[in-house]
């Protein structure tokens, strides 16, 4: 059975959970210019009913090497190389491609050569080649991603306004914080404070600086299917150097991009796109990457999203 699509309000709701995961009802109310009963309801049933969920995430930048790696694999063993790969706690994103022959992941490295990309992978007679490129930048990604369903008005007034200081070092405190807003960014400070041991006072103040100077990011996890938008694809794109860091951000900009990175290799430049359908990818291709100098392009459809953050194991 097809899943219900969500309607404009859950959708306009969604948008300023993306702002700000902690967002209030009674500010979503206000902003928003709607009923604060029927914001009270709609966000109780989303969020109830695991339509969406807001998750914490640490912010990028934390010194972590990135690899992005193509692997093809014979057709029929790729349930159990994907099984394998996700019971890793360094990768976390896998894809598997809707023809059946090539899984995509990220491995999170820590600048020393790898066993599994030099070892393990060739090594598995499944495999028939890997690619592994590393990420030289993040444009855009899943925390920066928006629908495109508010004012600008709104969506400034719904964002907290950037941090103006030095990253901060979290302490134990700080990392217990996190762990336990790790499945579920809305959980109250009276549940957090019951669930680390620490004052509720405490936790509240410390909570807000670690969301105020963006120690603590959160994300909005959800079936793109409930939005309508039912092609999952990867883009490989060939980007001339000179225009690379330009093409990059135009396309974190664009409302179906949900990841943007640079990356080594002949295709320098990545970009991960939900679309309604293939005539809307095929838009995509040929109208709105018409203006970039991309010189060369791979377009992967994804048929299963196995492993992404805040993703039940299994994919959608």
């Amino acid at each position: 059975m097809e899943k219900p699509v969500l309607d404009d309000l859950d959708r306009r709701l969604i948008a300023a959970l993306q702002c700000d995961g902690r967002l209030a009802t009674e500010r979503a109310a206000r902003v928003l210019g709607l009923n604060t009963r029927v914001v009270q309801r709609r966000l109780a049933a989303l969020l109830g009913n695991g339509t969406v969920r807001v998750i914490a995430v640490p912010p990028r930048g934390n010194g972590t090497t990135a690899m992005l790696l193509r692997i093809k694999v014979l057709r029929g063993k790729l349930d159990t190389i994907t099984a394998a790969l996700a019971a890793r706690p360094d990768i976390p994103f896998i894809d598997m491609s809707a023809g059946g022959d090539e899984i995509t992941a990220v491995l999170l490295a820590d600048g020393r050569r790898s066993s599994l990309v030099f070892r393990q992978l060739p090594a598995t007679k499944a495999i028939t080649s890997v690619s592994a490129q590393t990420v030289l930048h993040v444009y855009a990604d899943a925390t920066d991603w928006r629908l495109d369903t508010l004012t600008e008005a709104e969506r400034t007034e719904l964002t907290p306004p950037p941090p103006n200081g030095a990253p901060v070092e979290l302490d134990a405190l700080d990392r217990d914080l996190a762990d336990a807003l790790r499945e579920d960014a809305r959980v109250t400070a009276t549940a957090l404070a019951a669930a680390t041991g620490h004052p509720e006072s405490t936790v509240r103040r410390r909570l807000g600086a670690l969301l105020r100077d963006r120690a603590l990011v959160t994300q909005v996890v959800l079936d793109p299917h409930a939005l309508g938008l039912n092609v999952d694809a990867n883009l490989y794109l060939q980007i001339a150097p000179a225009h690379l860091e330009a093409a990059g951000r135009a396309l974190a900009a664009h409302p179906a991009v949900h990841g943007v990175i640079a990356l080594t290799g002949p295709a320098n430049l990545s970009a991960a796109v939900w679309l309604r359908d293939l005539e809307d990818l095929h838009r995509f291709i040929t109208h709105d990457l018409a203006p970039l100098p991309v010189t060369g392009i791979d377009t992967v459809l994804v048929g299963c999203a196995v492993k992404r953050p805040g993703q039940p194991p299994g994919g959608n």
